[in-house]
């Protein structure tokens, strides 16, 4: 298999909106969350960067980065690599566990950010997962009802995002 040389814009001072996919989407993330969030720890100490928003769903994750000075590909990389390296201990498994690269996205502008952090926690709702975006755990939706940003009942009306590409 031929690669092609991606190349990734990096702007200092923005912020990325990431999608990242299992493998076939294999519906495992969730079910060992706790090694995503140690993967995504573990990479933050060493490589810093700010992780403002996010969702886990079985078979992908989104969030939003700022990764400070740091490139964006490394840091996915790490984190996709510290977590593989968890989960194959953990379950035997010895096969793939990521589709290849992940998808990216420069947040242009506040009503762009908006858009994306309301795409990232009505996410689960999109796919069926449950009605109420306030009672999914896996996702930083708590974080912004607690700090004001949401109330608790957002996202209880379907919310339109059909016209926008956001790497599913």
């Amino acid at each position: 298999m031929i690669m092609s040389n991606l190349r990734r814009y990096h702007m200092e001072g923005h912020l990325y909106f990431i999608t990242n996919v299992t493998y076939k989407r294999m519906p495992f993330l969730t079910e060992h969350i706790d090694l995503l969030f140690d993967a995504l720890n573990s990479v933050k100490a060493k490589m810093s960067f700010y992780n403002i928003a996010y969702v886990v769903l079985p078979d992908h994750f989104h969030m939003i980065i700022d990764p400070l000075s740091n490139d964006i590909s490394e840091i996915m990389k790490r984190i996709k690599l510290s977590f593989s390296k968890k989960y194959r201990y953990i379950t035997k498994y010895h096969g793939r566990i990521w589709q290849y690269r992940f998808w990216d996205h420069i947040i242009r502008n506040q009503q762009d950010f908006n858009r994306h952090i309301d795409y990232i926690h009505y996410n689960p709702v999109k796919h069926g997962m449950i009605n109420n975006p306030s009672k999914y755990k896996y996702s930083s939706m708590h974080e912004f009802i607690n700090n004001g940003y949401y109330q608790s009942d957002w996202g209880l009306q379907e919310i339109d995002f059909v016209d926008h590409d956001f790497g599913e």
